[in-house]
């Protein structure tokens, strides 16, 4: 889409940053592990809330405990705004105010909705295994009757979303450019670490595993 989907997913600030390409946006998603989610209920006002993500299609699904507050919460209808970020860089340019940050963001609107049935939600959650180790999924234990009977998952549609990015160097303005200083990006990555088994590992690294950090 060269548009946004809807008035409230149009960019304004920086126009030339969006991008409503659903391509874009599944990346962005699939390239994290942690959401913010924004709500407001009638008894604490506003709340934003850290929760672990995955993507399935066009919807976002997250899970958690059936006694959760806010599951309740989310899980009733209420509205929503779910934000994804990288930031990839310090942006220094010769004046402050022109001082930026590369980053790639989405923005998604909504209400989420429950996943039904035991065999969906066992399938969503064998898709959130794959997401955080492709592989895991076949030799983790499935969960019980019991334990998907404790948990709920939500999703969330991707129709009312968009994404916004920043790359490059720092954007001088023309009267600045004389000034004798150190310009350019101070990169940011999140590095991926090497696998530290727990002491009664009993089995060999398999292969998703030893592909960690290659």
């Amino acid at each position: 889409m060269s548009s946004a989907p809807t008035p409230r997913t149009r960019i304004r600030r920086i126009p030339d940053n969006a991008d409503y390409q659903r391509a874009t946006l599944h990346a962005i998603l699939d390239d994290g592990y942690l959401c913010h989610i924004a709500f407001t209920d009638e008894a604490g006002g506003a709340h934003c809330l850290p929760m672990a993500y995955w993507r399935e299609g066009e919807h976002l699904y997250i899970h958690g405990s059936n006694g959760s507050r806010l599951m309740k919460r989310l899980a009733g209808g209420a509205e929503v705004s779910i934000a994804v970020s990288h930031l990839d860089g310090l942006v220094l340019a010769r004046s402050a105010f022109n001082h930026s940050m590369n980053y790639r963001s989405a923005v998604i609107y909504g209400v989420f909705e429950k996943v039904e049935g035991e065999e969906a939600k066992s399938a969503a959650l064998d898709a959130f295994m794959h997401h955080l180790a492709p592989g895991r999924e076949n030799e983790a234990r499935r969960g019980s009757p019991q334990e998907l009977g404790a948990t709920i998952v939500l999703r969330i549609s991707l129709a009312e979303a968009a994404a916004k990015l920043r790359t490059g160097g720092p954007q001088d303005d023309e009267k600045d450019l004389a000034i004798a200083t150190w310009t350019g990006v101070l990169p940011l990555r999140v590095m991926r670490g090497a696998p530290e088994p727990a002491t009664d590992c009993p089995v060999s690294a398999p292969d998703y595993v030893q592909a960690w950090i290659s």
